[in-house]
C-alpha cells in the first residue's frame, strides 16, 4: 500500500534581510534589538537572534519559562562565567541569573525559550 506524501510548510527567514525589532520588555528595550525567528502559537516557545551591545548586562532577573543561548560571535558573560562563540547556556526556569556581553565586543545569539517568554526584576 502507498502513502501520499504531505510534505510540510517550512518557516524561513533571511536574516540577512529580515526586519529588527525592538525587544518587547520596556526594562531593556532601548538597549536590545531582537530579530524574532520562531513562535509556536501551541507552546509558546519563541527563537530570536539577539544582540547584547558591549557592555550592556541584564541585571539579575528571574524568568517564568526556561531558555537557552548559542552564541553566535562575541562572548556571553553571566554570572557563573564567560562563554565564548559556539557555546550553548541553558538557563533552568525560575532561577535567578544576569547575562550580557563583555566589555569589549558586542555579543550575538540565537535566544531559545521553552515556553512563553517573560522576564522579572528584583523590586528591592
Amino acid at each position: 500500500m502507498s502513502e501520499t506524501l504531505q510534505p510540510v510548510d517550512l518557516t524561513v527567514v533571511d536574516t540577512t534581510t529580515a526586519e529588527w525589532q525592538k525587544f518587547p520588555i520596556p526594562q531593556i528595550d532601548a538597549v536590545l534589538d531582537c530579530l524574532p525567528l520562531l513562535s509556536d502559537p501551541d507552546t509558546g516557545m519563541q527563537v530570536m537572534k539577539m544582540v547584547y551591545k558591549a557592555g550592556f548586562t541584564n541585571p539579575w532577573h528571574t524568568h517564568p519559562c526556561a531558555h537557552g543561548i548559542y552564541v553566535l560571535d562575541g562572548t556571553l558573560s553571566t554570572h557563573q562565567g564567560d562563554y565564548p562563540a559556539g557555546s550553548f547556556v541553558w538557563f533552568p526556569e525560575g532561577g535567578t541569573m544576569h547575562h550580557g556581553a563583555t566589555a569589549d565586543a558586542d555579543c550575538t545569539f540565537l535566544f531559545i525559550t521553552n515556553k512563553p517568554f517573560d522576564i522579572h526584576y528584583p523590586t528591592g
